[in-house]
């Protein structure tokens, strides 16, 4: 048995204005984001999903994250549903559902991930 969740939304931004991206977005959603690591995270209330924000070279887009105890399990389980896999990187997992939305799968990253994440056999 391993348990997921969804963990993240993250904003694929194709720039290299990244800072003129977290002004656009900081409005939009109405959060405060802070640079974390290589990238920006909004300062979500709570236990909402985190959302971040960073600067790739493929096209924009959003992609979700799972956050698992077990990433090999949990990418087996989304094969199973239909998803594919894309390459595994040092972290994460990347993969693409069966209607072309980026997942990465990835370890937890927040403290509530026992108490709210699904239980899968």
């Amino acid at each position: 048995m391993h348990k997921s969740r969804i963990g993240e939304i993250t904003i694929d931004c194709q720039t290299q204005d990244l800072k003129s991206a977290v002004v656009f977005w900081s409005a939009a959603l109405g959060y405060h984001a802070v640079a974390f690591e290589d990238h920006y995270r909004f300062d979500v209330l709570g236990d909402d999903i985190a959302i971040n924000l960073q600067s790739v070279s493929h096209p924009s887009r959003v992609h979700i994250d799972l956050e698992t105890d077990n990433i090999d399990r949990e990418v087996e389980r989304l094969e199973r549903l239909g998803a594919r896999l894309v390459r595994r990187a040092r972290r994460w997992t990347v993969m693409t559902t069966p209607t072309g939305h980026g997942i990465c799968v990835c370890q937890p990253s927040r403290a509530e991930f026992q108490q709210r994440a699904n239980h899968w056999p």
